[in-house]
């Protein structure tokens, strides 16, 4: 019970890869009873090939609708603590209902995941066992050198968390909304050494990944999908997780396609199509006064479509630390709100007041960003804090029009300092030049 509480181009070509779309659920009742488990296990050997660990010979059914969740946990117990390196499986052709679960390490060598099959959550809040956690579905604890792989699916059935009453977009300014916890369908908490590529994960109740405490993480060839209106279904969040490389995904979702939180950096974010979605963020940071810092974080080579923000950098006001040394190139927009945005005075109320701190953001370089943007919104926006402006903000070769019709808007600029190393369009003529005079104490150590 303890280990619960814990965790409660047009301009480029993209590489190849591709994805079949899905066409509602990928499983259906007419499957057949699958043929009794075996009552002894055996992994399968072939000659120096790592063994194999397949849950059905655990005592797995795979029907859809008998609970699974023990032999998952009956299979990762053996394959974690055998001596050599080896393979979990979820086999093609079987739909596996599982609870809210922790696999937990160490192990004592490397272990795939392999997901060929389709791993399936609970149908809702009424589905989730009552003392199970509400704030995730399948955790993965303190392991290092773990591959998550496959061309299967996890669907994490969010449709009725989505519905909750205490949802933003059901209870409309009314603050009396009960709690609305949901779970996350895979997280990833203390690990190391990590690698997921080429999964589909669809539909999940929050996040569809979050990465906490991690280090060495390789994300490839994902397919993740959730409705655009499904709240707070971000692709993939990390926090306090470093060394960090997200490639060639599809991500179209309700929320962020990647969201960089606190404790984050060296993070490379390359070759993403995202949307419709709320785009690429960093943030939101500082919220409760606290204290965050980021930096070198690069995305590159990505298309944002259809989306509320493009490329975001979002903080509270009251908080402390430093975003620094970002860079978003070459990166085609397709009618974007906000394609590109610095909002300093992040807030979901209206209860917000300005204050005296703010995290500080500099060093932030804009290149090659080309495309369209939606015209209720600027194309360009630098909200800085009153009180902490942001520093060496860099736009070269910058080109974005209107959606619609033929006039163009100008930029935005709050307390922004920054130069146009070549003319954008529209120019960024709002900018203030060179560095500010003074500035207030920052509390950036450590950052």
């Amino acid at each position: 019970m303890k280990l619960f509480h814990i965790l409660t181009g047009f301009f480029f070509t993209f590489t190849c890869f591709c994805f079949l779309p899905i066409h509602g659920r990928l499983y259906s009742n007419s499957i057949s009873s699958p043929s009794a488990a075996p009552e002894a296990f055996s992994p399968s050997y072939n000659g120096n090939v790592p063994p194999v660990y397949n849950v059905r010979s655990f005592g797995a059914v795979g029907d859809g609708v008998s609970d699974d969740t023990q032999a998952f946990k009956l299979a990762w117990d053996t394959a974690c603590q055998a001596e050599g390196s080896g393979s979990l499986l979820v086999p093609d052709g079987y739909i596996f209902l599982i609870q809210s679960t922790i696999f937990t390490g160490p192990c004592k060598t490397a272990i795939t995941f392999q997901i060929d099959g389709t791993i399936m959550a609970p149908d809702g809040p009424d589905s989730w066992p009552r003392y199970s956690s509400k704030r995730q579905w399948l955790v993965f604890y303190r392991i290092n050198e773990l591959s998550m792989q496959g061309a299967g699916v996890i669907d994490g059935r969010g449709e009725k968390w989505w519905d909750l009453p205490c949802k933003p977009h059901h209870h409309q300014g009314n603050s009396n909304h009960g709690p609305c916890d949901s779970p996350v369908a895979i997280r990833f908490f203390m690990s190391s050494n990590l690698t997921v590529q080429g999964v589909k994960v669809t539909n999940s109740p929050q996040f569809h990944f979050r990465f906490d405490g991690c280090q060495e993480v390789r994300v490839e060839n994902l397919f993740i999908k959730s409705p655009a209106l499904s709240p707070n279904t971000d692709g993939i969040h990390i926090e306090k997780t470093n060394n960090v490389q997200i490639y060639n995904s599809l991500i179209s979702n309700g929320d962020d396609c990647v969201s960089i939180g606190a404790g984050c950096y060296n993070v490379d974010i390359k070759n993403i199509t995202c949307g419709p979605s709320h785009g690429i963020s960093i943030g939101s940071l500082g919220n409760r006064n606290s204290r965050a810092c980021v930096s070198n974080i690069r995305v590159t080579e990505s298309v944002i479509k259809h989306s509320d923000n493009g490329v975001r950098i979002k903080t509270w006001q009251g908080g402390a630390g430093a975003v620094s040394n970002v860079t978003f190139s070459n990166i085609y927009m397709d009618t974007v709100r906000n394609p590109i945005i610095i909002d300093q005075y992040y807030c979901l109320s209206k209860d917000c007041v300005n204050q005296t701190s703010s995290v500080f953001v500099s060093n932030v370089s804009y290149v090659n960003i080309k495309g369209t943007y939606d015209v209720r919104s600027p194309p360009m926006r630098f909200a800085c804090s009153d009180s902490v402006p942001c520093t060496n903000l860099t736009l070269s070769e910058v080109e974005l029009l209107p959606a619609q019709g033929h006039i163009v808007a100008n930029p935005f600029c709050w307390n922004a300092y920054g130069t146009m190393q070549t003319l954008t369009i529209p120019p960024v003529l709002c900018l203030l030049e060179g560095n500010p005079l003074t500035l207030p104490e920052l509390d950036v150590v450590g950052c």
